[in-house]
């Protein structure tokens, strides 16, 4: 791969998570201690790069090298499924603006307790015409569920073979909870300290190996949320 293409795959990298962000070419160029017109040429793609100014831009827009480099060169395919468990009606409001501002367009599936979240993950119960559905590769789980808490969710979803791959994310309220030790050894891969946003998303993600799949550029497709309690307060 040439230079100049290098260039232009990273200038387009940074104009799309910046604007993923919602920052400015100024506000970008302030985090990263860099001059406005300098990122506004490494995003025309007419600048050289150095390894220093690369990261720092990484850095200012709470990613990774790799993960610029892969996001700018994702396929086309099906943008990844979300299941977001949680019951408080706030939370799940902040997550889903958030991804909003941040532009993701990936189907965002929303259940309210524990029992829910097996069910629609087995295809059970409310949730039996799912059977032929894909599953959600991403998961994130909150710990504090009514009727089935999410380290039993957690115990019965990587104890089945059918959703064993399935990556999760544990949503905590502090910086390092106490029940995290035993969600590692249960097989959850890492947490997001409440109230979720893109920023702390995307700092996890290069982990999971789902970054690229998670943002689609075209402007004309909006995230889609599925949530079980709002279609049935419209069916009543």
């Amino acid at each position: 791969m040439d230079a100049p293409d290098i260039k232009s795959r990273f200038g387009t990298a940074v104009r799309t998570r910046r604007k993923q962000l919602g920052l400015s070419q100024e506000e970008l160029a302030g985090r990263a201690g860099l001059h406005r017109t300098y990122v506004a040429d490494i995003e025309r793609g007419a600048r050289n790069l150095s390894l220093a100014n690369i990261e720092k831009l990484a850095h200012a827009l709470g990613t990774t090298i790799p993960v610029l480099f892969a996001s700018e060169n994702a396929p086309n395919g099906a943008p990844t499924e979300i299941l977001l468990v949680e019951d408080e009606a706030n939370d799940i409001e902040t997550t889903l603006r958030a991804f909003r501002n941040a532009c993701l367009t990936n189907r965002v599936h929303v259940v309210r307790d524990g029992t829910q979240a097996l069910d629609f993950l087995f295809a059970s119960g409310s949730f039996s015409k799912r059977a032929t559905e894909p599953l959600p590769e991403l998961v994130l789980l909150d710990l504090k569920l009514p009727k089935l808490n999410g380290i039993e969710v957690l115990r019965r979803i990587k104890g089945d073979a059918r959703t064993r791959s399935l990556h999760i994310v544990i949503l905590t309220g502090s910086e390092w909870p106490k029940d995290f030790e035993e969600c590692k050894r249960l097989g959850a891969e890492t947490y997001i300290v409440k109230p979720v946003n893109f920023q702390r998303l995307s700092q996890v993600t290069p982990q999971l190996h789902l970054s690229w799949a998670l943002v689609n550029e075209q402007p004309a497709r909006r995230l889609e949320v599925t949530d079980q309690l709002e279609i049935k307060r419209k069916n009543a």
